[in-house]
C-alpha cells in the first residue's frame, strides 16, 4: 500500500486491489473512496488541510462521524464495507450508528450522496430482509 498523508488527512493506495480511499478528521472521521486524479492531486496537500479536505470530500463517502455543536455525536456508514476498501484504518464509531433505513432514505433523498444510491441499492435487492 502506499500512503501520502499531510495535517488532519490520510490517502491510501491499495495496489492489490487497485483502490484509492482517504481520510480526514474534522468535527468527527469521514472516509471516501477516491479516484486517482484526486489520489495525485494530494501531493500539492501536504501543508494545506482545507484544500486536501475538499479534493477528498469529491470521492464516494464510506463512512463518517459527526461530533458537533448540535447535539450528541454520531456515526453513518455509508458503505457496510468500509473495513474492507480502508484495512489501513479502525475507526470506532461515536454515538449511535444510524440506521440502515435512515441511511437509505438520505442517500435518496440528497443530490450530494447518490454516489452511494448503486450500492445500496444492491444491497437491497440482495438482502430485502434489511428493508
Amino acid at each position: 500500500m502506499q500512503f501520502k498523508e499531510g495535517s488532519g488527512w490520510k490517502a491510501c493506495y491499495n495496489e492489490e486491489k487497485n483502490l484509492y480511499t482517504a481520510s480526514f478528521s474534522a468535527d468527527g472521521l469521514k472516509l471516501y473512496e477516491i479516484n486517482k486524479e484526486i489520489f495525485d492531486e494530494l501531493k500539492d496537500c501536504d501543508d494545506n488541510n482545507w484544500h486536501a479536505q475538499i479534493l477528498i470530500g469529491k470521492g464516494r463517502k464510506l463512512y463518517m462521524e459527526v461530533i458537533d455543536r448540535c447535539g450528541p455525536p454520531y456515526t453513518i456508514v455509508f458503505d457496510e464495507d468500509y473495513e474492507k476498501l480502508c484495512p489501513w484504518i479502525k475507526p470506532e464509531p461515536v454515538g449511535e450508528t444510524w440506521p440502515t433505513e435512515m441511511t437509505d432514505a438520505v442517500v435518496e433523498v440528497l443530490e450530494c450522496e447518490k454516489d452511494n444510491r448503486e450500492q445500496r441499492r444492491k444491497k437491497r435487492e440482495k438482502h430485502p430482509f434489511l428493508d
